[in-house]
Protein backbone atom coordinates (compact mmCIF):
# COMPACT_ATOMS: atom_id res chain seq x y z
CA UNK A 1 0.00 0.00 0.00
CA UNK A 2 1.69 3.43 -1.03
CA UNK A 3 2.07 5.64 1.94
CA UNK A 4 1.93 9.48 1.52
CA UNK A 5 5.72 9.79 2.74
CA UNK A 6 7.01 7.04 0.05
CA UNK A 7 7.60 9.22 -2.53
CA UNK A 8 9.52 11.25 -0.35
CA UNK A 9 11.75 9.03 0.93
CA UNK A 10 11.99 7.92 -2.46
CA UNK A 11 13.47 11.04 -4.03
CA UNK A 12 15.45 12.03 -0.41
CA UNK A 13 16.90 8.44 -0.99
CA UNK A 14 19.91 9.91 -3.23
CA UNK A 15 22.24 11.59 -1.77
CA UNK A 16 22.81 14.09 -5.10
CA UNK A 17 19.04 14.36 -4.78
CA UNK A 18 19.01 15.53 -0.87
CA UNK A 19 21.93 17.65 -1.71
CA UNK A 20 19.65 19.68 -4.08
CA UNK A 21 17.20 20.13 -2.24
CA UNK A 22 18.95 21.17 0.79
CA UNK A 23 20.76 23.50 -1.14
CA UNK A 24 17.46 24.93 -2.47
CA UNK A 25 16.71 25.13 1.05
CA UNK A 26 19.27 27.21 2.03
CA UNK A 27 20.00 29.30 -0.78
CA UNK A 28 16.65 29.80 -2.11
CA UNK A 29 15.82 29.53 -5.82
CA UNK A 30 18.15 28.80 -8.41
CA UNK A 31 18.78 28.06 -12.15
CA UNK A 32 19.94 24.25 -13.65
CA UNK A 33 23.15 26.15 -14.48
CA UNK A 34 23.66 27.10 -10.99
CA UNK A 35 22.58 24.27 -9.17
CA UNK A 36 24.89 22.14 -11.90
CA UNK A 37 27.76 24.25 -10.68
CA UNK A 38 27.53 22.93 -6.84
CA UNK A 39 26.12 19.56 -7.95
CA UNK A 40 29.29 17.17 -9.22
CA UNK A 41 27.24 15.88 -11.65
CA UNK A 42 26.67 16.65 -15.04
CA UNK A 43 23.74 19.46 -16.36
CA UNK A 44 21.11 16.40 -17.27
CA UNK A 45 21.75 14.62 -14.60
CA UNK A 46 20.84 17.30 -12.43
CA UNK A 47 17.85 17.78 -14.52
CA UNK A 48 16.70 14.22 -14.34
CA UNK A 49 16.86 14.94 -10.14
CA UNK A 50 15.30 17.87 -10.37
CA UNK A 51 12.39 15.96 -12.37
CA UNK A 52 12.50 13.51 -9.30
CA UNK A 53 11.93 16.36 -6.56
CA UNK A 54 9.46 18.04 -8.46
CA UNK A 55 7.35 14.62 -8.87
CA UNK A 56 7.33 14.18 -5.06
CA UNK A 57 6.58 18.05 -4.59
CA UNK A 58 9.76 18.49 -3.14
CA UNK A 59 10.81 21.53 -5.64
CA UNK A 60 8.78 23.84 -7.80
CA UNK A 61 9.59 25.76 -10.83
CA UNK A 62 9.11 28.79 -12.64
CA UNK A 63 10.62 29.86 -16.27
CA UNK A 64 11.71 32.96 -16.92
CA UNK A 65 12.92 33.51 -20.51
CA UNK A 66 14.60 30.97 -21.71
CA UNK A 67 15.94 29.89 -18.31
CA UNK A 68 14.27 27.54 -15.20
CA UNK A 69 14.00 28.51 -11.91
CA UNK A 70 13.74 25.82 -9.05
CA UNK A 71 12.54 26.91 -5.64
CA UNK A 72 12.54 23.89 -2.65
CA UNK A 73 8.83 23.12 -1.01
CA UNK A 74 9.97 22.30 2.40
CA UNK A 75 6.07 22.40 3.26
CA UNK A 76 6.44 18.96 1.15
CA UNK A 77 8.51 17.30 3.74
CA UNK A 78 5.00 17.37 6.45
CA UNK A 79 4.37 13.61 5.63
CA UNK A 80 8.04 12.91 6.90
CA UNK A 81 7.92 14.91 9.83
CA UNK A 82 4.48 12.89 11.02
CA UNK A 83 5.62 9.50 10.74
CA UNK A 84 8.72 10.55 12.52
CA UNK A 85 6.36 11.45 15.08
CA UNK A 86 4.70 8.13 14.63
CA UNK A 87 7.55 6.13 14.83
CA UNK A 88 8.71 7.77 17.74
CA UNK A 89 5.49 7.01 20.15
CA UNK A 90 6.19 3.72 19.13
CA UNK A 91 9.68 3.35 20.09
CA UNK A 92 9.48 5.17 23.28
CA UNK A 93 6.46 3.12 24.18
CA UNK A 94 8.90 0.14 23.50
CA UNK A 95 11.55 1.49 25.51
CA UNK A 96 9.10 2.27 28.53
CA UNK A 97 7.68 -1.55 28.38
CA UNK A 98 11.44 -3.16 28.21
CA UNK A 99 12.35 -1.03 31.03
CA UNK A 100 9.25 -2.50 33.01
CA UNK A 101 10.61 -6.08 32.16
CA UNK A 102 13.82 -4.96 33.32
CA UNK A 103 12.31 -3.82 36.81
CA UNK A 104 10.66 -6.92 36.94
CA UNK A 105 13.88 -9.05 36.62
CA UNK A 106 15.51 -6.88 39.07
CA UNK A 107 13.12 -7.75 42.07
Amino acid sequence: MLQPHDPLFKALADPTRRAIFEQLCHQGDQTVSALTAQAGVSQPAVSKHLGILKQAGLVSDRHEGRQTHYRAQPAALNPLKEWTQQMNAFWLARFDDLERVLQGMDQ
